[in-house]
């Protein structure tokens, strides 16, 4: 007999776990972590991240990783199956939210770093509104995302997957404030990474 494909999880990560026999144990996985909507856990979890590490990837599958932050609960969750967030004014090459034009299917991965040191993947389809547009379909959207700033665009998930990224790995950070002067003492973002800064560079052994 044939046994139904599997709900969760891509052909090669199936493909893998048969050749490396860890199917038993990934089956066991999607059927007590992975979930096709937000449990109310979840939407909690969410509700109090200040930042967001996202995947994307064109129609030819080059791949981009990004990080979005904002005050706690700056991703916004519409429903069990919705979240939004803003994008606000960057260096305006839309690098992420080009990629979703091309390819809809948008990877979040929320961390925990302070408290309970867990992490949460959400898997899903993106789509691009303007602000006035996704206010007339979800007329409760807060008004003030960000003290200061106004969004540019709102990307929306429907979420497909959910499910834990376990805190074996997950390092604890104690939050604090940025300290007073220290970005005076490097070279501006704009040539950080682009022009010499010998006087900057650590010494090597």
């Amino acid at each position: 007999m044939t046994l139904p494909p599997p709900t969760f999880g891509s052909a090669g990560e199936h493909h893998l776990q048969q050749q490396l026999g860890t199917a038993d144990r990934a089956a066991r996985f999607y059927d007590q972590q992975v979930r096709p909507h937000l449990t109310a856990e979840m939407r909690d979890f969410i509700g109090r991240q200040a930042m967001v590490f996202l995947a994307t990837s064109d129609s030819h599958g080059e791949c981009d990783a990004s990080f979005r932050a904002g005050p706690p609960g700056f991703v916004q969750v519409l429903d069990a199956r919705t979240l939004a967030y803003p994008e606000f004014r960057g260096n305006g090459v839309m690098a992420s939210a080009g990629n979703m034009i091309e390819n809809p299917h948008l990877g979040m991965l929320f961390v925990d770093f302070t408290h309970h040191h867990v992490g949460l993947h959400i898997n899903g389809v993106a789509h691009l509104y303007h602000d006035s547009d996704l206010r007339r379909i979800h007329p409760g959207l807060p008004t003030d995302v960000a003290p200061g700033r106004g969004p540019e665009m709102w990307v929306r998930l429907t979420v497909e997957e959910a499910y834990i990224h376990c805190s074996k790995y997950i390092p604890h950070l104690e939050p604090a404030p940025r300290p007073a002067g220290r970005e005076a003492a490097r070279p501006k973002d704009a040539d950080y990474f682009t022009q010499p800064h010998a006087a900057h560079r650590p010494s090597l052994p």
